[in-house]
């Protein structure tokens, strides 16, 4: 294994001296990865309540289209579309994304490993206020003429493509495009810094087998950022030529559009999809790595066990990080592609099952038989679990092209999506809030509201997505505004009611957890310095840490991150710092 490097080898690049003290370069502009980690927080805090008052509001009026809604009023056809549209944008860029690398990653990565900082502050401060103004232009798209876009988050051409193909497909479609852009190039600098900070500022016996896999999960996440975001960022430029500047890579010729000829030709609306579903697939799994590194983290901490398999749990992450990038074709059985296409994208992404498969065993394993403390963090990684395999189960059926083909365009793949990358990835989100809060801010999220909280959103998102399969297989539509017209889909009208309620419950939970959140920062109880007895770098150091993480002393790593219930042991954990031999399992 290569030798980390001595910290005597990045302190001239990472060390700038005392923390400032002006409010500009403490709180605003800062290199410090721990302020930018919590200013990408709350960046998706704030994208998160934006997406779900969209949602809400789509689930509302499709159970009563009629109704005025506060903010809204009565929404027509073209207006759910711009709705769902930037709903499904802002939720898997702003929020996905955004949280659980960025925002975590950012914050915990450096101390987990023993650097001073990240490996570029000036690039990592500029990572967020890129990504800041890419948020910025997205949300300007609802307040310019003809509103924001209405051609689906996948912004399939040649709905994109065309100008005067329908509202909001002008200048909002426009800031759709540079906002994504922008996402993608704040996204790249990023995984740079990520992959940098990795490989070169380990402390001194800090080899990459000893790292916890939450650093391992941001480190492959990076990998699949940096060479997924790229093919996005070249095809949203394509598109924008194709807008702006009558240049043909996603339009046919032959178009006529309200009695008017579209001046294009040559081009093909399949390879907008071919290069965004290549970014896509592994979008997806930039949405879930990080959450599967937290899980294991914690499942390991409050089982008191090491983690069952650790090499395998490595190696799965690889697999699934280079699997990724070959099954972006099963988004495409519609397209019309070749059989024997399609047979080679079905084998790939029932393959890709197999790593995630063996995650799942490997922490059903860390979980057997050992010492389970059922603390907040802890239920909401066993949520995790449970939602990452409730969904992960409905991949098989799409994965067949036979059966793909009748339910592509129906709730069952909003059903999938939705627990597998969405909710699993917010409840990983959740798992790491309570579990890294008191290093955060030095005290303790209240417990009572914490465990209510994960009750009323476990039970709410499988009041919400487990019907949807139902839903799919009685051929109900996806991106419909409303059903009531449709004969066929009356008797389904009754269960849009009950996931419309359920909704409703779900979305009001998470107030709860934002009192929580914004109470404890200021009144919740003292934290210790070690509340959760774990063995990993951060809670070595000071609460919250000093501007430099180790106040100048640079760690040393003797163990690896799982060290719980050692026989012989005088603790039931030992510190990765701590020079005691490890006694024998």
């Amino acid at each position: 294994m290569t030798q980390a490097h001595g910290p005597a080898d990045a302190a001239p690049a990472t060390v700038h001296g005392h923390a400032p003290t002006g409010f500009i370069r403490k709180y605003v502009f800062s290199l410090d990865h721990k302020v930018i980690g919590i200013q990408y927080y709350f960046l998706a805090l704030t994208a998160v309540c934006i997406g779900m008052i969209l949602s809400l509001a789509m689930r509302i009026h499709m159970v009563w289209p009629d109704a005025s809604i506060p903010f809204f009023g009565a929404i027509k056809p073209e207006q759910y579309l711009t709705l769902m549209t930037m709903h499904g944008t802002i939720m898997v860029f702003f929020v996905l994304t955004t949280a659980p690398q960025s925002g975590f990653g950012n914050y915990f990565l450096p101390i987990q490993i023993g650097a001073p900082d990240m490996a570029f502050p000036t690039l990592n401060m500029l990572s967020f206020w890129t990504t800041f103004l890419s948020f910025a232009v997205m949300i300007s798209a609802f307040f310019v003429a003809g509103g924001a876009p209405l051609s689906g988050w996948t912004n399939y051409p040649t709905l994109s493509a065309i100008p005067m193909a329908g509202p909001g497909e002008g200048l909002g479609e426009d800031l759709w495009l540079i906002s994504i852009a922008l996402f993608c190039v704040a996204s790249m600098m990023g995984a740079l810094n990520f992959i940098t900070t990795t490989l070169d500022l380990r402390a001194k016996g800090m080899t990459l087998m000893r790292m916890p896999l939450t650093c391992w999960s941001w480190f492959i996440t990076a990998i699949l950022g940096l060479l997924a975001f790229g093919v996005l960022l070249a095809g949203g430029i394509l598109l924008l030529m194709d807008r702006n500047l009558g240049t043909s890579f996603f339009v046919p010729g032959g178009l006529v559009v309200s009695g008017v000829p579209v001046q294009h030709s040559g081009g093909s609306p399949l390879l907008w999809q071919h290069l965004f579903w290549f970014f896509g697939h592994p979008e997806v799994y930039i949405a879930i790595l990080p959450g599967m590194g937290v899980a294991s983290q914690l499942l390991s901490t409050f089982s008191r066990k090491p983690i069952f398999g650790y090499r395998a749990m490595v190696y799965a992450m690889m697999a699934i990080g280079i699997l990724g990038f070959m099954v972006w074709g099963h988004h495409m059985f519609m397209s019309g592609m070749s059989p024997y296409s399609a047979f080679a994208f079905s084998f790939m992404t029932m393959a890709i099952g197999v790593p995630s498969a063996i995650k799942t065993f490997n922490w059903l394993g860390t979980m057997w038989k050992g010492k389970i403390r059922f603390t907040v963090p802890m239920l909401f990684a066993i949520g995790f679990v449970s939602l990452f395999v409730s969904g992960g189960l409905s991949g098989p059926f799409l994965a067949q092209p036979a059966i793909d083909i009748p339910l592509h365009d129906t709730y069952f793949v909003v059903a999938h999506f939705h627990l597998i990358m969405g909710v699993a990835a917010i409840f990983g989100i959740f798992a790491a809030t309570y579990y890294w809060f008191p290093k955060m801010y030095g005290r303790m999220m209240n417990d009572a509201l914490g465990k209510i909280h994960f009750v009323m959103t476990f039970v709410g998102a499988y009041c919400i997505f487990m019907p949807m399969h139902y839903l799919g297989m009685a051929g109900n539509p996806r991106r419909y505004s409303q059903f009531t017209e449709v004969k066929y889909l009356a008797p389904l009208i009754p269960i849009h009611k009950f996931i419309t309620y359920a909704a409703i419950i779900t979305v009001s939970a998470q107030l709860l957890f934002l009192f929580n959140f914004f109470w404890s920062m200021k009144k919740g109880k003292k934290a210790a310095q070690n509340p959760w007895e774990a063995t990993t770098l951060e809670w070595t150091t000071a609460t919250p840490p000093p501007h430099d993480n180790f106040g100048g002393v640079t760690p040393v790593v003797y163990h690896g991150a799982y060290e719980y219930s050692v026989p012989g042991a005088e603790k039931d954990y030992i510190m990765q710092t701590d020079p005691t031999p490890v006694p024998a399992h």
